[in-house]
C-alpha cells in the first residue's frame, strides 16, 4: 500500500471515530427537549456526556488536520467550495460548547432554557450538515481543471444530499438514544429505550433509500456488502434494545455508523473529490496528496500519537462508566446574593 492510500484509509478511520463518538453527543443534544421534560432529567442527560464531549471533538480537529497535511488539494477545494456549510457547523459547535459550560452559571429557568436551546440547535445543525457535505463529496460537485469549486451554496442542497442529511441525523439520534439507555436509569432510560425503536425504524427506511441511491449510482460489490451489513447492524441494534441489552445495542448503532462511513469512502476510492463537470477534473489520491516525505513524517507521528489518544479516551470512558439518575445529581447551586455597598 502506498503512503497516500494509507492516509486515505486513516482519514476514513478518523471520521469513523468522530462520527461514532460525537454522534452520540449530537444525539443526546437533539433529544434534550424530547426526553428532558424536567430540569433534573435534562441535567442527567447533559451529565452523561459532560466528561467526554470535548474529547470527542478532538477527532474532528485531527481529521481536518490530517486532510490538510496529507491531501492539501482536497482540503483547499473542500473548504473553499463548502465554506458556508462548514462555517455554520463551526459556529454551531462553538455555541454548543459554550452552552455546556454556561447553562449552570445562573440559577434561572429562563437562562438554562436558552442554553438548552443552544445545545439542541448546536447538535441538530451539524448532524444534518455533515450528511449533506459527505453526500455531495461522494456524488461529485462542480470542479474545474484547476481544482476550484465552481458551484454555489444551493448546488449543495440537492435531493440526494438532503437525504444524506436526514440519514446522519437519524443515525446520530438513534445512537444518542442508545447511549442514554446505556448510561442512565429511571425515566430517562425508559424514554430513551422507547425512542431507539421509533427513531431507529424511521432511520432504517431513510438509510435504505440513501444507500440504495448511492449504490445504483456508483456502487460496486464491496459497497453492496458493507451496505447490507450496515442495515443488518441497525436492525440488530433495534432488536437488542427491545431485549434491554443496552451495551450491545449501543455497539451496533456505532457499527452502523462505521459501516456507513466505510461504504462512502469505498465509493469514493480512488477519488477524494469527484468532479461533476468532467471526470478528468477529479481530485484523486494521487494528484491531491502531499509529497512522499511529508507523508512519511506524518506516518511516524501517527504511529506514536494514535495509541496514546486511544488509551486516554478509553480510560476516560472507563472512569465515567456508571449509570446516572436524578438521585445522583448534586444540588443545583443557588444564584449569588447581591451585596450592598
Amino acid at each position: 500500500m502506498e503512503l497516500a492510500d494509507f492516509w486515505f484509509v486513516l482519514i476514513a478511520v478518523l471520521w469513523i471515530g468522530y462520527f461514532f463518538l460525537e454522534g452520540f453527543d449530537f444525539g443526546v443534544g437533539v433529544l434534550l427537549p424530547v426526553i428532558g421534560k424536567s430540569e433534573a432529567e435534562r441535567r442527567v442527560m447533559i451529565n452523561t456526556i459532560g466528561p467526554v464531549w470535548d474529547g470527542n471533538e478532538v477527532w474532528l480537529l485531527v481529521a481536518g488536520g490530517a486532510t490538510f497535511a496529507a491531501f492539501p488539494e482536497w482540503y483547499a477545494t473542500l473548504f473553499s467550495g463548502f465554506y458556508l456549510p462548514l462555517l455554520i457547523i463551526l459556529v454551531a459547535l462553538i455555541i454548543r460548547g459554550v452552552a455546556f459550560e454556561y447553562r449552570g452559571k445562573q440559577d434561572s429557568a429562563q437562562w438554562r432554557s436558552r442554553w438548552d436551546l443552544a445545545i439542541f440547535v448546536g447538535s441538530l445543525l451539524p448532524s444534518i450538515l455533515w450528511g449533506v457535505a459527505f453526500a455531495n463529496i461522494v456524488r461529485g460537485v462542480p470542479i474545474d481543471a484547476d481544482g476550484t469549486y465552481t458551484g454555489g451554496f444551493f448546488n449543495l442542497l440537492n435531493a440526494y444530499a438532503l437525504l444524506g442529511g436526514v440519514v446522519t441525523l437519524g443515525l446520530f439520534t438513534t445512537h444518542g438514544a442508545a447511549f442514554l439507555a446505556l448510561k442512565t436509569k429511571g425515566p430517562v432510560r425508559d424514554k430513551a429505550h422507547d425512542l431507539v425503536g421509533k427513531v431507529g425504524s424511521a432511520t432504517a427506511v431513510a438509510a435504505v433509500l440513501f444507500l440504495g441511491w448511492t449504490l445504483l449510482d456508483q456502487g460496486e460489490v464491496g459497497t453492496w456488502i458493507t451496505s447490507i451489513l450496515a442495515a443488518v447492524s441497525l436492525l440488530g441494534a433495534l432488536a437488542l434494545d427491545r431485549m434491554k441489552r443496552e451495551g450491545w445495542a449501543f455497539v451496533l448503532t456505532g457499527l452502523t455508523i462505521a459501516l456507513a462511513v466505510i461504504t462512502l469512502f469505498m465509493t469514493l476510492y480512488p477519488n477524494v473529490m469527484p468532479s461533476s463537470t468532467d471526470p478528468a477534473f477529479n481530485l484523486t489520491i494521487a494528484n491531491a496528496s502531499s509529497t512522499p516525505y511529508t507523508l512519511k513524517v506524518m506516518t511516524w507521528v501517527a504511529l506514536v500519537m494514535t495509541p496514546i489518544v486511544l488509551v486516554y479516551q478509553s480510560w476516560t470512558f472507563w472512569v465515567f462508566r456508571r449509570r446516572l439518575g436524578t438521585e445522583d445529581l448534586p444540588p443545583q447551586p443557588a444564584a449569588p446574593e447581591s451585596v450592598s455597598a
